[in-house]
């Protein structure tokens, strides 16, 4: 199984359509939020499911903030992540992971990625396909593949 993870598109969907096209086919497309209106392309670019959330800039959004569900044996919670300090860090968003009984904890809101790979927790954020904050300001994505063996594997990609 294949999962494309995106974040911080902030309506400028250039960079995501062009990525869209390198990674198909995909299985599930996961959206972190700040797409500013841009939902119903990046659903429709897709080609398949899709989740995603409310960021802190999808003003008049009806998407929910938040969601739990489960890719492949991974129990999931996706969020934006502002609501959890992740500006200062992950630490405080990987503890409410855990209070909720999840595997994998996907976030976005910093413009940098992370694969963070603990022993009881995954922490992974996509950063930004159109602002990059990270050295070298690349946009950034993440791919995430489900190995027949069912263990995730995760490769930060970009542009």
């Amino acid at each position: 199984m294949k999962i494309l993870i995106v974040s911080d598109t902030h309506r400028r969907n250039d960079n995501y359509l062009t990525i869209v096209e390198r990674e198909k086919p995909i299985d599930l497309l996961i959206h972190c939020g700040d797409a500013e209106g841009s939902e119903y392309l990046i659903q429709e670019a897709a080609g398949c499911p899709v989740h995603i959330v409310l960021g802190n800039n999808d003003f008049f959004s009806e998407l929910d903030r938040e969601k739990e569900f489960t890719i492949g044996s991974y129990k999931t919670w996706l969020t934006h992540g502002h609501n959890y300090y992740v500006s200062m860090g992950n630490e405080t968003i990987k503890e409410e992971a855990r209070s909720r009984g999840v595997d994998l904890v996907i976030y976005g809101h910093t413009h940098r990625p992370v694969v963070d790979i603990e022993d009881d927790m995954i922490a992974i954020n996509p950063g930004s396909l159109t602002y990059p904050r990270q050295d070298g300001k690349r946009p950034s994505y993440i791919v995430m593949e489900i190995k027949d063996n069912g263990k995730a594997e995760f490769q930060i990609k970009f542009l």
